[in-house]
């Protein structure tokens, strides 16, 4: 084992679950009672996607230019902070997929930043799952969400020829921060309400960047107690890939993955951790990111999704009815 690679496994234990000692309280995503109200299978002919254009530039220019991208269907609506991809586009389904799947949708940008603005920078775009507004509200830590979505690596020669992220799944979560400040002989406290966005980024090394003979790939989860991202495991092979996320009501994150579109079993357990030393109190959304270099000729890799569920373990009274499945 080369150095470099002793010091990236160390790395990924360090910041696992193994650390942190959450083995209890992980669960595998999907567990529980499926929300129909929200996700996405993307099987109906008539899928269509509204750009509203321009798209929200709030990031770079504070602009968020209303009205916003959405869905025909309400299920998906542009980021406000950053925008929309340039192609959101129902597609026939890669080989490979889901039993009995005809549809699923295409993601893809070449202005990431302000349209016909090339910036030579890397930007984002979002693309958000409409969870919180179609069930009244985000979902409580305690009644234990989890969401999981099928992705579809091309090959990679289809790729952007650029290192660093290329595409992520994320999910948005609240939690009460509360701030000490103190003031000559006096201290003062207060709480507010803050969302973060762990998940789950792809990334890929040129062979032009590392020497090696060959193109790499690889997860890097967000985020450790400190707030920094860490390295995931490698991705061996493209085609479809299933990820999921769980929060446990202790407020951990576990994430998972694995290739193909089975379902997230245990031994897809890829890390548990407090993102930023936040316990989560509550789920309000699920979202993809397309990234790319912004240089007005490259676009981003083509990725497609496809069947983004969102679950819960504990329905309660609120959730008491769906279809109820064991992992």
């Amino acid at each position: 084992m080369t150095r470099c690679s002793l010091i990236g496994l160390l790395t990924f234990l360090a910041t696992s679950s193994f650390a942190l000692g959450q083995s209890s309280s992980r669960f595998v995503p999907g567990t529980g009672v499926e929300l129909s109200q929200v996700g996405d299978d993307f099987e109906d002919p008539q899928w269509d996607w509204i750009p509203n254009n321009p798209k929200s530039t709030e990031d770079i220019n504070e602009r968020q230019n209303p009205p916003f991208g959405k869905s025909t269907n309400g299920r998906w609506y542009e980021g406000v902070k950053r925008g929309h991809p340039d192609i959101v586009k129902r597609v026939p389904t890669p080989p490979g997929g889901l039993p009995g799947s005809e549809g699923a949708l295409l993601l893809q940008s070449l202005y990431t930043g302000i349209p016909n603005r090339p910036s030579n920078r890397m930007h984002q775009e979002d693309f958000i799952c409409n969870v919180q507004y179609r069930i009244g509200g985000p979902i409580s830590a305690s009644q234990e969400p989890s969401v999981v979505t099928r992705i579809y690596l091309p090959p990679i020669e289809q790729w952007e020829r650029r290192s660093g992220p290329h595409f992520a799944f994320r999910i948005a979560l609240e939690t009460t921060k509360t701030e000490v400040k103190q003031r000559f002989l006096f201290t003062s406290r207060s709480t507010e309400n803050e969302v973060y966005w762990p998940g789950l980024f792809i990334l890929m090394d040129t062979k032009e960047k590392t020497g090696k003979p060959y193109d790499s790939i690889y997860f890097r989860i967000r985020a450790n107690p400190n707030g920094g991202d860490f390295l995931g495991p490698e991705i061996k092979q493209t085609g479809w890939w299933t990820l999921g996320m769980s929060i446990s009501a202790d407020g951990a994150v576990h994430y998972y993955a694995r290739p193909g579109v089975g379902d997230l079993t245990a031994e897809d357990h890829i890390a548990s951790q407090y993102p930023y030393g936040y316990r989560c109190e509550r789920f309000r959304s699920a979202f993809f990111n397309v990234v790319n270099g912004d240089n007005g000729r490259d676009w981003t890799s083509p990725l497609i999704i496809d069947d983004t569920q969102v679950f819960v373990r504990n329905p309660g009274r609120r959730f008491a009815t769906g279809e109820r499945i064991q992992r």
